[in-house]
């Protein structure tokens, strides 16, 4: 099960690094990323609709990086409090 939990979390990551991009590429009222690699306001990979290709793809990456996150959360606390139950190699005796 851990092994699973730090693929989700390398995945994690990732989409977090997608997710800056995907944000600085966008045009801002001074143009942005774009302008520090030599782009014109007009020219535009997308097309005409580029704005609002990446204003979706970016909402809709942002909620899938809250969901994902709040999954990591319960399931990384559920990893601590299973782990705080029963550590290794320690048992617990009672008295008479």
């Amino acid at each position: 099960m851990s092994v699973l939990f730090y693929i989700f979390l390398f995945l994690f990551v990732g989409l977090c690094t997608l997710l800056c991009f995907v944000i600085l590429i966008q045009e801002s009222k001074s143009l942005g990323l774009g302008a520090s690699f030599g782009g014109d306001a007009s020219d535009s990979l997308f097309g005409t609709s580029t704005a609002a290709v990446l204003k979706k793809f970016t909402a809709y990456l942002a909620g899938f990086f809250l969901l994902v996150c709040l999954v990591l959360s319960i399931w990384s606390s559920s990893i601590g409090r299973s782990a705080a139950k029963a550590p290794m190699g320690v048992t617990i005796e009672e008295g008479p």
